[in-house]
């Protein structure tokens, strides 16, 4: 019976610490705390120096859970990757996620070579184990900031993140087994590194593919969809690692693979994952957290804080200069870049290997490591959106979120219906004559009642509209159905969008009321070339610009001698809508569709209300 009483008490002991770690997020979210350093806190005050005094040493254990977790949480960000969309960023995040793991640790290891005293592969495998970024920290602080970064620099993160911790984990592993050995890489080394990246990329796109063909031809009872998911995730994972390949590259190519292809479910597999996603995150940082010992964690502080201050200071930039530059970056964009390098869960994660494998002075790797995620976490994770503003890498509009429902259309992979509460600030209750042409209205709730389209005519504030839209771009349609900033909603009732040319005489008052907008006080009575010259002086050059009003500034376009010839007005929407229009469902099916959901609502007796 006391075996079962201590059982019992470890299952309340654990979904305690995740609870405190699931409420915690709303103080992360309230302050801009990094989330992953709420959970590491909330662990290591749970260990053995903190309040709780849980004694927790099993590395084995934390290496079993964290490769599960791990794959999970891989998988899920290659799920989410859209290829057509981030075209443009493969290359440099690639370079990044390859080269820049690589240059980012040598550059570690020689530090720690000549700086710190370490033998050479202890120093390169530290590098390996810190090189690795994590996106899940960079995007929740973003989003917590209430900012989106330019497409080109967030998918090159995006990318990057979720795709070097297969490369971080191949050094790792390669340089823990030459550490053991007392050698020095070689060509056995490089063929080792090929094989196991070969062979990971191979088994990524058969398990992707078999999920793929699978999902679509066997049909599963409700609800199994993303259970068959996981299993072949962690199935993929396991025997790719047991083939001695790369078991982390497999099931992030297998997410791509399945991400990217047509799939039955897809709704119900996605919301799944983003929630299994967040409880391997909580739990994966928990159980690290009660690993670490914080009194033995000071000794190795000063060793620490060099490998944190050289990482964010010289290692970071350095390699993300050298992957960026070629692909034509701007100074300020690799300078962000080289900012965001946010170190998590995977370089802690790492650390554990040397310990499981009997390397000498492990220890070493697993506080060294823990101490530079923290001081990571802290330093970087909370500047992340100053630094965005700075730089200049922050959008103008903001990240908002959308109440959607999904629902998965029989016989449909390539579309799905949608549903959204029209709010009376948002895009569409605004502008709902520029909705984009392939999005295509089924029904709509108004005042309780069920109405077709051509029924309810255009959407209104106060609506539950239901759309087909592609299954690609479902992601997009919440920009146009979340609420609009404050700066936003006087731009988004503007009637002219686009560039106009505009006379240097022209007066700003003139042209704020012609084109409905406010123009700062102090520019009211100016002309065109009198604002440039006021804000500019003698600095003004072609492509000189002037924030006029939110989503409106001016665009100097011919400069001659210091005065101004030409200039042009800019004015943007609120919502990008130049998405290409793809194959839509024929209206029989649309109809079919219209009758069913509306015999399933007239028999609930209420409007289908979307819910979370």
């Amino acid at each position: 019976m006391h075996q079962i009483a201590v059982a019992n008490l470890v299952l309340a002991l654990g979904a305690t610490l995740i609870l405190l770690g699931i409420l915690s997020s709303l103080l992360a979210s309230r302050f801009g705390t990094p989330l992953l350093l709420v959970f590491l806190v909330v662990g290591m005050l749970a260990g053995v120096d903190g309040p709780g005094g849980i004694e927790f040493s099993n590395y084995r254990l934390t290496y079993l859970i964290g490769s599960c977790a791990l794959a999970i949480i891989l998988f899920d960000g290659g799920l989410r990757t859209r290829l057509a969309e981030t075209r443009e960023a493969l290359g440099p995040s690639l370079t990044l996620a390859t080269a820049g793991v690589a240059v980012t640790a040598i550059l570690i290891g020689t530090f720690g070579y000549l700086v710190l005293g370490y033998d050479l592969i202890e120093g390169l495998l530290l590098g390996s184990i810190v090189a690795s970024t994590d996106a899940a920290a960079v995007f929740f602080l973003l989003k917590t900031g209430g900012l989106q970064l330019r497409p080109r620099i967030g998918s090159t993160l995006e990318i990057e993140s979720g795709s070097n911790d297969p490369v971080a984990v191949f050094l790792t592993i390669a340089l823990t087994e030459l550490a053991i050995a007392h050698s020095a890489p070689g060509f056995g080394t490089l063929t080792s590194l090929a094989r196991q990246a070969i062979l990971g990329g191979a088994m990524g796109v058969a398990g992707g593919a078999l999920a793929t063909v699978a999902l679509n031809r066997l049909t599963l009872p409700g609800g199994l969809h993303p259970l068959f998911v996981i299993a072949l995730t962690v199935s993929v994972f396991g025997a790719t690692s047991y083939l001695d390949g790369s078991g982390f590259l497999a099931v992030y190519v297998a997410g791509l693979v399945v991400g990217n292809s047509s799939v039955r479910a897809y709704p119900a597999i996605s919301k799944f994952l983003e929630s299994a996603t967040w409880l391997c995150q909580i739990v994966m940082f928990l159980i690290l957290g009660l690993l670490v010992t914080p009194s033995k964690l000071i000794e190795y502080a000063p060793e620490g804080l060099a490998i944190a201050l050289f990482l964010m200071v010289i290692g970071r930039p350095a390699a993300v200069w050298v992957c960026l530059k070629p692909f034509g970056f701007t100074p300020p964009e690799i300078n962000f870049v080289s900012w965001v390098g946010l170190r998590g869960a995977v370089s802690i994660f790492l650390a554990t290997v040397p310990t499981l494998a009997g390397v000498p002075n492990a220890p070493m790797y697993f506080n060294v490591a823990f101490f530079v995620v923290l001081i990571s976490l802290l330093v970087q994770g909370w500047t992340i959106a100053p630094a965005a503003r700075f730089f200049g890498m922050a959008l103008k509009r903001l990240a908002t979120s959308a109440r959607r429902v999904e629902i998965d259309l029989p016989g449909q992979t390539d579309n799905e219906m949608v549903g959204y509460p029209v709010k009376p600030d948002s895009y569409a209750a605004l502008r709902p004559a520029s909705l984009p042409a392939w999005l295509k209205p089924v029904l709509v709730v108004r005042d309780g009642a069920v109405k077709n389209a051509a029924e309810a005519g255009q959407i209104k504030a106060g609506d539950y509209a239901y759309f087909i839209s592609p299954q690609d771009r479902v992601n997009r349609l919440d920009r146009l159905f979340a609420p609009l900033p404050a700066e936003a909603l006087a731009a988004a009732k503007r009637t002219a969008f686009g560039e106009f040319a505009v006379a240097p005489d022209a007066s700003l008052s003139d042209l704020a009321t012609f084109y409905e907008m406010q123009v700062p006080a102090n520019l009211a009575g100016l002309t065109v070339a009198e604002a440039f010259s006021a804000r500019h002086g003698n600095r003004l050059h072609a492509g000189s610009r002037l924030t006029l009003a939110a989503y409106a500034e001016l665009v100097a376009r011919v400069v001659e001698d210091g005065h101004l010839i030409k200039a042009s007005l800019r004015l943007e929407d609120v919502v990008d809508l130049s998405m290409r229009a793809p194959q839509l469902p024929p209206p029989t099916l649309v109809r079919r569709l219209y009758d069913r959901l509306r015999l399933r609502l007239s028999a609930q007796g209420k409007p289908a209300e979307p819910s979370k």
